[in-house]
């Protein structure tokens, strides 16, 4: 079986967790996905399979989009609402215009200090690793590119935007960054991807479907061969 399968991830499962839930339950040797969520995440993972995981590396290039909820007040040691609070402040109310203001700074080219829980490599070895064990890194800021950035909602000290950016944005760390802009601390407490390229979230399988059917049943849910070649003439890299 060959092609393109959207997944809809629920939380608490790793991108492997999804990849290795296809693999046993279809039998299928080759899968692969176009960009990780981590476990807090929820929404789309593009999921190749066959011969088609030989386009991942293009097809992880896509812009992503999501919709996430910052919280005001708190830094966490993760960055986001799972790891131990490290810093607190209680801010007074931010009026939305200052927030507002705030965030339009970050739309443009970055330079993002990853996170110290990331799965990026440091002298070869992980950096959540390092971070678990007390070890102090400075990972070397990343060039990246916030498209836009609108506000969905505001109820202080909760924030919820939608954001479309570049490959390897950690949504987590922009949350941090802010929250520090703003004179408070900040952390992300929820983040759903709902689409990346030219795929939607809105077109995604959910894990309970997938349970409950069999593989000629999955073969109507994912873009054929055929399907797959087209999207390199409209997809958005």
């Amino acid at each position: 079986m060959n092609g393109i399968l959207l997944v809809d991830k629920p939380i608490d499962w790793t991108s492997h967790d999804v990849v290795d839930f296809i693999r046993k339950k279809f039998k299928i040797k080759k899968v692969g996905h176009g960009g990780t969520l981590d476990p807090i995440a929820m929404g789309l993972l593009v999921v190749f399979l066959g011969s088609a995981t030989k386009s991942v590396k293009i097809f992880e290039n896509d812009s992503k989009e999501y919709i996430a909820v910052m919280g005001l007040g708190y830094e966490t040691f993760t960055n986001d609402g799972t790891g131990k609070i490290i810093h607190r402040k209680n801010p007074e109310y931010i009026p939305k215009k200052i927030i507002e203001d705030t965030f339009s700074q970050f739309i443009g080219k970055i330079e993002q200090i990853p996170p110290s829980v990331s799965a990026i490599k440091h002298n070869g070895k992980r950096l959540y690793k390092l971070a678990f064990k007390g070890e102090e890194v400075s990972p070397t800021p990343r060039p990246r590119e916030i498209f836009s950035i609108d506000i969905l909602h505001y109820d202080f000290p909760y924030i919820m935007f939608r954001m479309r950016c570049s490959k390897g944005t950690y949504v987590r760390k922009l949350c941090s960054d802010i929250g520090l802009k703003l004179g408070c601390f900040g952390y992300m407490s929820s983040l759903i991807r709902t689409n990346s390229g030219c795929f939607d979230l809105s077109n995604a399988f959910t894990i309970p479907f997938l349970r409950n059917i069999n593989t000629c049943e999955l073969e109507k849910c994912v873009m054929d061969e055929s399907m797959f070649n087209s999207k390199f003439n409209t997809i958005n890299i």
